[in-house]
């Protein structure tokens, strides 16, 4: 390198030592770090939902309406892999996993430069085919799940595998859900927060370094739907002063200590036979929960019991009334907003503490189910059709700012939108979309 000192990127993994990199290598790091450091720092989305798994984007300056056709077509890419996994972002890369026909096959995690789509890139993870679960990305490690519940960490730079563990053989017991595993796993400090979903680890607190068991929670089964993990990760808790992870599980929505995995309280209502998905949506004491297959909506508050906590149903709405699929539902203000009914996303308004359905269902610009994320004010619904609508987030009725049809089509379009640094991202199996909704 002609006596140039090599500096290691901030993001580059303490797993490659830099005396053992070869001058390709130390090369392409060099300059992947140069054109990172050379660009504003970017918003990340390093995990399912974003930044706070809550679907809410802090992004400012964007299109208030939409032109007819839509906004700008910034770049369009092929050769992500097969598979419904959403897009996370960070480090300038945008990371995503799917099935390719690359080696022997199996499901790759692939790392794209956000700016254009270029591949940076793309390593083989683990045996299967199609995920739909969202890497998730802290400091220099990645790590994401698949369908048959292999657990692996990568390097984030690089994509060399570190560890990986399998919810069958290292969680016996865990039964696989109808339509295989699909979980974002949650970075909380030095720990990783899995769903196996067997009776002895139903959740587990994993060290994020090298995946040795921290602890493990033996969850409760509530009595309704199925046994098992449900579709969704684990969000955060600090309900009644103590701290919790909280998740829609098969047989219905649980919290656990994160200290030490003690179960703390369940509650089965929102929880189907089929599939429970819809991630819940946490705020001070209360959680909102939703699930599919006509089952309903609620609103919990979780209370001190004796030493513990309880969570206290505050409402309910039955499935005739409100009702989640997959597509999500955000929090903006005093407002759930969400798409309503099953194989709808019927675009509706809900007032959080009350369970007042304010506005909607509506009909919307597209059909069936509706994916959807906040940004700016405003609601990006990717209908199951592959119609994108831009709706005012606002409880003074339903207002459509824009609608158009994407550009790439090849199935049922279901991975959650993603707006990050002023862009619009939608993954379409093999194909990723990027467009420019900046207000100019």
């Amino acid at each position: 390198m002609g006596g140039v000192k090599f500096t290691r990127p901030s993001f580059v993994s303490d797993s490659v030592p830099v005396n053992s990199m070869n001058s390709k290598t130390i090369l392409a790091a060099s300059c992947l770090a140069l054109t990172i450091s050379s660009q504003a720092a970017p918003k990340d989305w390093p995990q399912w939902r974003g930044p706070n798994r809550d679907g809410v984007s802090s992004e400012k300056g964007l299109l208030k309406e939409w032109p007819s056709d839509g906004p700008p077509l910034a770049w369009r890419i092929k050769g992500v892999g097969g598979g419904l996994s959403s897009v996370v972002i960070a480090h300038g890369l945008i990371y995503t996993q799917g099935t390719r026909n690359k080696g022997n096959g199996g499901v790759w995690v692939t790392a794209l430069d956000a700016r254009n789509g270029e591949e940076r890139w793309s390593e083989f993870a683990y045996n299967g085919n199609g995920p739909t679960a969202a890497p998730t990305v802290a400091g220099n490690r990645l790590y994401a799940v698949g369908t048959s519940g292999d657990l692996v960490c990568m390097d984030a730079l690089t994509g060399k595998v570190i560890w990986k563990k399998s919810y069958a053989t290292d969680f016996p017991g865990s039964p696989k859900p109808q339509w295989g595993f699909s979980e974002s796993p949650l970075v909380d400090g030095d720990r990783l927060i899995c769903i196996p979903g067997s009776p002895e680890a139903g959740i587990v607190a994993l060290n994020k370094a090298n995946g040795e068991v921290i602890w493990k929670s033996a969850v409760r089964h509530q009595g309704g739907g199925h046994a098992g993990a449900g579709y969704t990760g684990v969000v955060i808790s600090h309900g009644a002063g103590v701290k919790q992870y909280i998740t829609l599980m098969g047989h219905g929505l649980v919290g656990v200590r994160a200290s030490d995995g003690q179960f703390l309280w369940g509650y089965k209502r929102v929880a189907n036979g089929t599939a429970s998905i819809p991630t819940p949506i946490v705020r001070g004491d209360h959680v909102f929960a939703s699930s599919g297959y006509g089952t309903g909506a609620a609103l919990l508050k979780i209370e001190k019991d004796g030493a513990g906590v309880k969570a206290t149903e505050v409402y309910f709405l039955p499935g005739d009334k409100v009702q989640n699929h997959h597509g999500g539902m955000v929090l903006i203000g005093d407002h759930v907003y969400l798409g309503s009914g099953h194989n709808n996303g019927l675009p509706t308004c809900i007032e959080f503490l009350t369970g007042k359905v304010v506005w909607g269902p509506e009909r919307g610009p597209g059909s069936a189910s509706a994916a959807i994320v906040a940004a700016d004010g405003h609601l990006y619904f990717r209908f199951e059709n592959g119609i994108m609508g831009l709706i005012e987030a606002s409880p003074t009725g339903y207002n459509l700012k824009g609608s158009f049809k994407l550009a790439s089509i090849t199935g049922q379009s279901w991975p959650h939108p993603v707006v990050c640094d002023g862009k619009l991202y939608i993954r379409d199996q093999d194909n990723l979309l990027c467009y420019d909704v900046r207000a100019k």
